[in-house]
C-alpha cells in the first residue's frame, strides 16, 4: 500500500490550498481514507475523514472552511482548505487503515503566515 501526497505551500491568511493524495495497493473504493495534521510540537489530529460512499466528517476547528473529496477512478483523496488561518500550519498526512494496518503518506507541509 503506497499513498502519494502532494500540494504543499505558503500560504497568507485567508488564503486556500489544495492537497491531493494518491493511494495504490488497495480496493480504494472500498476503504476510509482521512487526513490528519501534526503541528509543531503538538499530537497528530483528525482533520476529516470520508467514507468508500462519500460520507464525510471533519473536525470542529475546520468545518465550513475545508473540504475533503474522493475520485474513486483516480483513486485520489483531495482536501481543500480555505479562509486558512496560521493555527492551520502543520505537517498534513494522508491515511488509510487496511488491512488490519495504518498506512500513512509522506508529510505535506503547509505553512499559513500572519
Amino acid at each position: 500500500v503506497q499513498l502519494q501526497a502532494s500540494g504543499r505551500g505558503l500560504v497568507q491568511t485567508g488564503g486556500s490550498l489544495r492537497l491531493s493524495c494518491a493511494a495504490s495497493g488497495i480496493n480504494f473504493r472500498i476503504y476510509t481514507m482521512k487526513w490528519y495534521r501534526q503541528a509543531h510540537g503538538k499530537q497528530r489530529e483528525l482533520v476529516a475523514g470520508i467514507t468508500g460512499d462519500g460520507n464525510t466528517n471533519y473536525v470542529d476547528s475546520v468545518k465550513g472552511r475545508f473540504t475533503i473529496s474522493r475520485d474513486n477512478v483516480r483513486r485520489t483523496v483531495s482536501l481543500q482548505m480555505n479562509s486558512l488561518e496560521p493555527e492551520d500550519t502543520a505537517a498534513y498526512y494522508c491515511n488509510v487503515e487496511a488491512y488490519q494496518w495504518n498506512y500513512w503518506g509522506q508529510g505535506t507541509q503547509v505553512t499559513v503566515s500572519s
